[in-house]
């Protein structure tokens, strides 16, 4: 049962990562490596799976951006927005791919939603990008 809720807590951690609420689920990620006690792909999964449903989060957001941009909570001002738009409309998709990059990628996710990228392709995008960056941190301290 414990097992359960150390994934449970990597997969809400990641979960909030990937939204604009501030989280580091990097070192959630290598902490839990460290201990030797969990196994590392299931680690990779639960951390992937958590970050890329928070990623869809924003694409909802950003998909519906017009009820919500003018409210005091919303994370990104119009200036973000405008930068993350930009580089959406020149690098299309393949922007997707740095989604797991911090200050930028919560952005580009938003922007996806934002210019209705279909969601399918989104998700696969960052899905790619959230669980290659993932692996590499694990990776990196094995």
């Amino acid at each position: 049962m414990e097992e359960l809720g150390i994934y449970g807590g990597l997969f809400l951690l990641s979960f909030l990562a990937a939204t604009f609420l501030p989280a580091q689920s990097e070192l959630g990620l290598i902490g839990l490596v460290l201990t030797g006690d969990y196994s590392v792909l299931w680690l990779i999964i639960v951390a992937s799976i958590g970050n890329t449903l928070g990623s869809a989060v924003n694409w909802l957001l950003g998909r519906f951006i017009d009820r919500f941009s003018d409210r005091k909570w919303f994370p990104i001002t119009p200036t973000q927005m405008d930068r993350a738009c930009g580089w959406y409309r020149k690098y299309g998709q393949w922007s997707l791919l740095l989604s797991w990059a911090p200050f930028i990628g919560d952005p580009l996710t938003l922007a996806a939603g934002v210019l209705r990228e279909p969601f399918g392709r989104f998700l696969l995008l960052v899905a790619i990008a959230k669980t290659g960056r993932y692996i590499v941190v694990a990776a990196l301290i094995i």
